[in-house]
């Protein structure tokens, strides 16, 4: 096993107010580590509405929700942090030291002073289809995420969704079997109506694949599974659908492709040892800190008299969180002297906008 990665401060999630977190960190001279289990950077704003517009975020009168994560991704940038997505922290344990070990579902680990707890509603995890006897063939034939492009060769798949993600998959399976490399015996688009939430220049290539007969779709609802008993175990060869006019047909699949949108979870969060109040991590509003020494906790996840759930609410929270860890890792000293990044040549030096070393 390899050592953890020792750190003064790692970040869970990395939606905007743990992207808001790294930027003040880093004005208080911390690199931050970041983990998400969502695969980009963005949060709640790139899983559920990454095109819908958002008018309450200040100095802007209107952003996506993309647009709003790209911004705040820039603004971290002169801080460098170190992004580790696709994973979920499953293991918290304090150290003799005072540190904080944590340890990833992929098996990363972290030695930090201190965390920070940004995970919103809870971890957004990929609906799954629920269906008798699936489980049996996920990570094999039934993917939550889109697979390798070797994984389709010669395979006929079925994408079952409606969003921009799937309609991606969808396209990009097409477009590998036209190109002949790794190309899919069939492509098949799976939905209850014929209808679809993608970027327009998407939904056109989906309509002019779909009229070179590059992929069809089927519109239905999966009901259940068609198997193969096989060595060394049983295959996935069909998926029974109920169309909208009371029948039922099976599509033939080897590669079974389930984009049925996010939902959230708290998962593991619940057996850390933090006391919870609704689900929600109470905090002393002052420092956003929860009752166990180094560990904070700001946005949607964290509660406190007056708590409101707005993006900008989490913000000023990772402010005050940032500056009660920097005491915190300054035990003893005198109080964080408050700088503008207007005035202070420290601060500028960090941004990276004045001469000078940067920390």
């Amino acid at each position: 096993m390899l050592p953890p990665i020792e750190t003064d401060a790692l970040v869970i999630g990395a939606g905007p107010v743990g992207l808001f977190q790294v930027f003040q960190l880093g004005l208080q001279g911390f690199h931050a580590h970041v983990v998400d289990t969502l695969p980009a950077v963005g949060g709640q704003c790139l899983a559920l509405y990454p095109d819908k517009p958002i008018y309450d975020i200040p100095g802007l009168p209107v952003c996506t929700g993309r647009e709003l994560a790209d911004r705040l991704l820039l603004q971290t940038k002169p801080f460098a942090p170190t992004f580790h997505l696709s994973q979920e922290v499953a293991e918290v344990a304090q150290q003799p030291d005072g540190r904080w070990l944590l340890q990833t579902t992929v098996g990363t680990r972290f030695l930090t002073r201190t965390v920070f707890i940004a995970a919103g509603v809870g971890a957004f995890v990929a609906r799954s289809l629920r269906l008798e006897g699936i489980q049996a063939f996920e990570d094999q034939q039934v993917h939550y995420q889109a697979p390798e492009p070797e994984t389709l060769a010669g395979q006929r798949v079925v994408i079952n969704g409606a969003d921009e993600t799937a309609v991606q998959a969808a396209v990009d399976a097409a477009n590998q079997k036209r190109s002949g490399l790794n190309a899919p015996r069939s492509v098949t688009l799976l939905h209850r109506k014929d209808v679809f939430e993608a970027p327009a220049p998407l939904l056109a290539e989906l309509a002019a694949l779909r009229a070179a007969d590059a992929l069809r779709v089927t519109v239905g609802q999966a009901v259940g599974l068609q198997t193969h008993d096989s060595t060394p175990g049983p295959r996935l060869t069909g998926l029974q659908i109920a169309t909208a006019d009371d029948e039922e047909l099976t599509l033939p699949v080897d590669q079974l492709l389930v984009f049925l949108g996010l939902a959230p979870r708290l998962g593991p969060l619940v057996n850390w040892g933090l006391a919870m109040e609704r689900k929600l991590l109470p905090v002393d509003p002052v420092s956003c800190g929860t009752e166990l020494p180094g560990i904070f906790a700001v946005g949607d996840i964290n509660h406190y008299p007056g708590k409101r759930k707005l993006i900008l609410c989490g913000f000023h929270e990772a402010t005050m969180a940032a500056f009660a860890a920097a005491q915190w890792l300054s035990p003893g000293q005198a109080p964080v002297r408050l700088q503008y990044t207007t005035t202070s040549t420290q601060l500028q030096q960090r941004l990276g906008v004045a001469p000078g070393p940067r920390h």
